[in-house]
């Protein structure tokens, strides 16, 4: 059974319903565990810095965005981890859920049609296409 899920989360609405299947899932099992994994994406991190007080504004605001994915979760008193991570999101979060050896990805999709998830790619399409165990994305 499901012992680890890794739940990538961003801070968007869908990244919550994705929280809400994670913790619905992983109180349905005894010692699951979530290790809720924020990508800090290389390409948007620039704009960021250059928005950002400092380091400690940077890490407060990108902290903040994980505060209701925290909320659900302790609210089922569901064991979890969190983790903030630097790099391109979709293979940092294929890389870390084996590094973890997760049983599970809990994804929300960013809900492309399908002609933008062909020209900008999509972090769930590639999760799911390129995980080493199953992938559920949440829309």
């Amino acid at each position: 059974m499901y012992k680890t899920i890794l739940l990538a989360v961003d801070g968007s609405e869908n990244s919550l319903r994705a929280t809400d299947e994670a913790v619905k899932i992983a109180s349905l099992i005894p010692d699951c565990q979530i290790v809720v994994v924020f990508v800090a994406d290389f390409s948007k991190s620039k704009n960021e810095i250059l928005h950002a007080q400092g380091k400690e504004e940077l890490e407060y605001a990108r902290r903040k965005k994980m505060l209701p994915v925290e909320e659900k979760i302790n609210s089922k008193n569901i064991n979890y981890q969190l983790k903030i991570l630097r790099g391109n999101p979709g293979p940092t979060i294929i890389e870390h859920a084996d590094q973890e050896k997760a049983d599970m990805v809990v994804i929300g999709s960013r809900g492309l049609n399908t002609l933008q998830e062909m020209v900008l790619g999509s972090v769930s399409h590639e999760v799911m296409k390129n995980a080493n165990c199953p992938v559920l994305i949440v829309k």
